[in-house]
């Protein structure tokens, strides 16, 4: 199937460049292909309902609930005060910018929680278009690569501890590949902390989408999602060592399975009459994120 394939060669390419990410090429090459490749209703259905649901489940096995304890109550005010800060912002400044509830939904919860992880846990919630969620994730990683250019000198030009940067690249950058490309740059310290800090971060994904399953509950169906409580099943199971690396693996090759689906049912004529808006709301939230993170690390 194509969608296998064009996943597949996302994750290569993903993985070969980091601070793009697998999720970006998978639904960029779903794009590229949707004029002149059409995979049956049913197919694009799975890929975009069930694979789409199990690559969240599995996102819960690279969480340790141990590890989230141990980030300590420190990290929390910066991580709920950005996540507040974000996803008000989004629906402010979305509704003046005149942008459609649903993309500013998937913009908002992109940024303030874990990029694509995030848009794909509140997508089947609010039963969003394959076309917004396509533009929320290229907005999204737009900002991934300005982060991994810009936070690391932004950092030693405020003079940023280890820790410090650790902290406001786990909570200011979105895709877990941005953070580790951003916190790296910086220093062993700070790489190991961002990556436990956005790992926390990533269980923002049950509370937000179980509010707005309930928001748009007339839309979705259960106000439950049952995937939500698999992730939280899977990520307090004791997951051997061995196994990690396997269901990190493939946890990205579903998402990036069902980004390419999404991406060959975007109506790419859409995008483009969306105009520059949602690119203006990712930005502005993108700037308001990373000024919260290091406001409230000076209040503290």
């Amino acid at each position: 199937m194509i969608v296998v394939v064009l996943g597949l060669l996302a994750v290569v390419c993903g993985s070969a460049v980091p601070a793009l990410g697998v999720p970006l090429f998978a639904v960029a090459g779903g794009m590229l292909l949707s004029r002149r490749v059409r995979p049956g209703d049913r197919t694009l259905e799975i890929a975009k309902g069930p694979v789409l649901k199990a690559s969240v489940v599995l996102l819960g096995a690279q969480l340790s609930l141990g590890e989230v304890v141990g980030v300590g109550a420190g990290s929390l005010p910066v991580m709920l005060g950005t996540l507040a800060v974000c996803l008000g912002l989004a629906w402010l400044a979305g509704r003046w910018l005149g942008i459609r509830q649903d993309l500013r939904t998937l913009i908002g919860v992109g940024t303030g929680i874990c990029g694509a992880s995030a848009i794909a846990a509140v997508t089947p919630a609010i039963r969003a278009r394959s076309g917004d969620v396509a533009y929320a994730i290229s907005t999204i990683f737009l900002f991934n690569v300005a982060a991994v250019v810009v936070f690391p000198p932004l950092g030693h030009l405020l003079g940023l501890s280890q820790e410090a940067f650790g902290l406001f690249a786990g909570t200011a950058v979105n895709d877990t590949s941005a953070v580790v490309a951003a916190a790296t740059g910086y220093g062993p310290v700070a790489a190991e902390h961002a990556v436990v800090v956005k790992l926390v971060r990533t269980l923002m994904i049950v509370p937000v989408v179980l509010l707005l399953a309930r928001l748009h509950g007339g839309r979705s169906g259960p106000p439950v999602p049952w995937f939500l409580g698999a992730f939280l099943l899977v990520a307090g199971l004791p997951v051997p060592a061995v196994m990690q690396p396997a269901l990190h693996w493939l946890a990205v090759f579903c998402v990036a399975v069902a980004l390419a689906a999404i991406g060959l049912s975007t109506d790419v004529a859409a995008l483009r009459r969306a105009g520059p808006r949602p690119l203006l709301l990712g930005f502005i939230l993108w700037v308001a994120v990373a000024g919260t993170s290091l406001g409230l690390q000076q209040l503290a």
